[in-house]
């Protein structure tokens, strides 16, 4: 019980008080005075004002309030590190016994660092979870926090937490423990393909050890050099960028005996490559309605450095005016073609035929050209099915088809073969999902005979309109037809010619977002997502090796024609392994060299500020000798707001005062016959005495 008095005055105390402050002067003038009787009426005055405050015993009946203590686990990827989840599961445990032996604590387990979104596990928030818990919680109920931890911690604060509580931290891992990781101290994210990046590094040890160690050096999976680096120091590093897009640098150190994990002796840094301007040789054999098509498509490239000639003189044009009189610029056939044609990333003959501007010498020097990597396109005319082809010089060794003599002039609708509808440089091209395709008629047809690589697209009479292949680490393109130019002009609607056109130059140029197998992975928040592109109706199953070295299968389902792809989702924070046939692939799920792995040796620094602030605790759970269990966990002592929090075997976690009402007793002390009896009593006394 809790017994009090309250007034419930029987009038506002103005009223009151207006009332008995002029009695009382007379009551205290009678006293100055000593006057007969003023005792008496001094008495009765007060009873007088008792009567009129009404004092009420009133007996509370209040239930006590528990105090809540948070049990913040740490269940982040560090803690997977040796017998720490064990370690942690015991801990958590024990706590929850000891814990449920004290009616006045309301316990709430935080289980923190398996959230699903990437982001959220690449740091140890454990003062976040710990907030949240205490968020509908008044400060005077809070009775204290335990964390069980490797004390990795992210968030911790600089100073004392947002509440005023006891924080205890029970450590998990093992002392002297002992690890070795590698980092980019910088690391660029863009650099030009084939050019090389300057990158630093460094290598640094838990137990300051010094010395050299080996650095393996790895560029999209492929290893490219073996650095000799010394622990410690900024150690330079020289990469070459192969591809453009995304690249994946990765260093390695060995891992050393006794080493609490691998996980962080790897560092991984993603590198955009940028290529240089590419170099486009446009070659055409003479002025005609389709001429600038591809010259404004190329020209409108930002990454295209392009050399146009247009053979407006042939040799074999002699009128007698004299060459100073001439303004046509000289064709410089050996600069172009035997000095500097490997300097070129693709040629085009526009219409070309050979006239005796090339020597034919310079025609088996283009061949050599393509073999050796190069890149060559046949934009043919009817001058390909003439007597003087170009495939009648030693360029035929090139050509993937050679010419049957026809000229097909026949309105047709240019359509996707179903290679075509498969491929990269055709596949989608916009109006082609309809028949006849959304795009405009083309009116010729150049024949060929024995067509070599991949017919992507044909024409009238289903005759081969546009053939792709490849000549020993070159490639050769060749499109049948001069009537492109009808779609850029915007003849019945036009056609989607700048995207046609666009693709057949890079993939000549090998981009690798045209590649007909191509293999590609990619992280999305913690799902890893794999595409596979490819000219086969089925590649299969891609297999998949975790940071961990565990093993996975991701089924890959058609999402388009030559397209399939699958996603899995998965729990680990680091570099994949992707394979699927002879193609491999790299993916980092989650963010690049996230700082859960940056540090992963158990301490108790992080947390001893926050802990020394509030009065509470740091201490590991693993004690050498302990037999029965692995974690030594400390006694818990229930303790009043001001009292000492910690000793050397218990942790205090603070009790409250707090309390809720249930019901109040109401008693007043001048109600009903005995209020008017005393009040009666002191006004009799005072009139007796006056009477005498």
């Amino acid at each position: 019980m809790n017994w009090s008095v309250s007034f419930e005055p029987l009038f506002s105390w103005p009223l009151v008080v207006a009332g008995l402050v002029p009695l009382a002067l007379l009551a205290v003038v009678g006293l100055w005075l000593r006057q007969r009787g003023a005792w008496f009426r001094l008495a009765a005055l007060a009873a007088l004002a008792l009567a009129l405050v009404n004092p009420v015993f009133l007996d509370e009946q209040r239930e006590p309030l528990k105090s809540v203590v948070a049990v913040v686990v740490d269940r982040s990827q560090s803690q997977d590190i040796g017998d720490r989840a064990k370690q942690t599961d015991e801990a958590l445990a024990g706590l929850k016994q000891r814990l449920a032996r004290f009616p006045q604590f309301d316990v709430r387990v935080v289980e923190a660092g398996k959230a699903e979104a990437a982001e959220d596990r690449t740091e140890t928030r454990l003062f976040s979870a710990l907030n949240g818990a205490f968020r509908d919680v008044p400060p005077s109920r809070i009775g204290g926090a335990v964390m069980i931890t490797d004390g990795q911690v992210h968030d911790a604060p600089a100073g004392t937490p947002e509440f005023a509580a006891p924080l205890h931290a029970l450590i998990t891992g093992h002392q002297q423990e002992k690890d070795r990781r590698i980092r980019f101290e910088k690391a660029p994210r863009f650099g030009l393909v084939g050019k090389p990046l300057d990158m630093t590094y460094r290598v640094i040890a838990s137990d300051g050890q010094t010395g050299p160690v080996e650095v393996r050096v790895s560029v999209n999976g492929e290893q490219v050099a073996l650095e000799r680096a010394f622990i410690g120091q900024e150690m330079p590093l020289q990469v070459t960028i192969p591809n453009a897009g995304r690249n994946i640098i990765e260093l390695a150190i060995p891992k050393e005996e006794g080493e609490l994990t691998e996980a962080n002796n790897r560092a991984i840094a993603l590198v955009d490559g940028i290529r240089e301007n590419l170099r486009v040789l446009l070659v055409s054999g003479e002025p005609h309605a389709g001429e600038r098509t591809w010259r404004n498509l190329l020209k409108s490239d930002a990454s295209v450095d392009l050399v146009h000639f247009t053979i407006l003189r042939p040799p074999e044009k002699q009128d007698g005016t004299p060459i100073n009189e001439l303004s046509l610029i000289a064709f410089p056939t050996r600069e172009l073609f035997v000095e500097k044609i490997d300097q070129f990333d693709l040629i085009i003959f526009d219409r070309y035929q050979h006239r005796d501007v090339l020597p034919i010498l310079y025609y088996d020097y283009i061949a050599e050209y393509v073999e050796k990597g190069g890149a060559l396109l046949i934009a043919a005319g009817p001058e390909y099915a003439g007597q003087q082809t170009i495939a009648r010089t030693p360029l035929m060794s090139a050509l993937p088809a050679l010419p049957d003599g026809n000229v097909i002039d026949k309105a047709f609708y240019p359509r996707l073969t179903d290679l075509g509808k498969r491929h990269p440089v055709t596949r989608g091209l916009d109006g082609s999902a309809s028949e006849p395709p959304h795009w405009s008629r083309w009116f010729r047809t150049i024949g060929v005979e024995n067509p070599e690589g991949e017919v992507v697209m044909k024409g009238a009479d289903d005759r081969p309109l546009l053939l792709l292949d490849r000549k020993g680490e070159g490639r050769v393109g060749m499109l049948l037809s001069d009537q492109g130019w009808l779609w850029a002009r915007g003849y019945e609607g036009g056609g989607p010619h700048v995207q046609l056109y666009r693709r057949i130059a890079h993939w000549l140029m090998k981009e690798p977002e045209l590649e007909e197998e191509r293999l590609t992975a990619d992280g999305r928040g913690m799902v890893l997502e794999v595409r596979r592109q490819t000219m086969s109706d089925d590649p299969g199953a891609a297999q998949v090796i975790t940071p961990s070295g565990k093993a996975l299968t991701v089924k890959l389902a058609q999402s388009e024609p030559g397209v399939f792809t699958g996603s899995v989702e998965v729990p680990e924070i680091g570099l994949y392994q992707v394979a699927n046939g002879d193609l491999t692939a790299l993916a980092h799920v989650g963010p690049v060299n996230a700082p859960e792995f940056a540090d992963v040796v158990s301490t108790g620094s992080r947390l001893k500020p926050a802990t020394d602030a509030t009065g509470g605790s740091v201490r590991r759970l693993a004690r050498e000798g302990l037999t029965g269990s692995s974690v030594a966990l400390p006694a818990i002592v229930p303790v009043r707001a001001a009292a000492q929090a910690s000793g050397d075997d218990w942790i205090g976690l603070r009790t409250t005062d707090d309390s809720v009402l249930k019901a109040v007793s109401r008693v007043p002390l001048f109600g009903g016959f005995l209020g008017l009896g005393l009040l009666l009593l002191a006004l009799g006394s005072m009139w007796y005495r006056e009477g005498r």
